[in-house]
């Protein structure tokens, strides 16, 4: 016995994206505290936050926290499910 509608259609039913999505914490940490790099730490980005953290001593946060605004901005102006998948599943830790 076959079903005629048992085919899956993906676009036809949507997947909520999981409640764990960082996505407004790492974009408002992004633009307040860019020159600490805390948002970097936030996603699981240990080594780039240390980078960040040595980027800010070196510019005396000027740079980071230009990148940091940037960052912030960018991270915001993505849809939850878009940032998820970037930046917390495909691990995407710079821009």
């Amino acid at each position: 016995m076959i079903m005629e509608n048992s085919k899956y259609e993906h676009w036809n039913n949507p997947q909520p994206y999981p409640e764990d999505n960082k996505k407004l914490a790492a974009g408002l940490l992004a633009i307040l505290l860019g020159p600490f790099g805390i948002h970097k730490f936030l996603l699981g980005y240990t080594k780039q936050g240390i980078i960040w953290l040595f980027l800010s001593l070196i510019t005396f946060g000027t740079l980071t926290g230009l990148l940091g605004l940037i960052e912030g901005i960018i991270y915001l102006t993505k849809s939850d499910e878009e940032f998820y998948r970037t930046y917390q599943l495909g691990r995407k830790p710079w821009f």
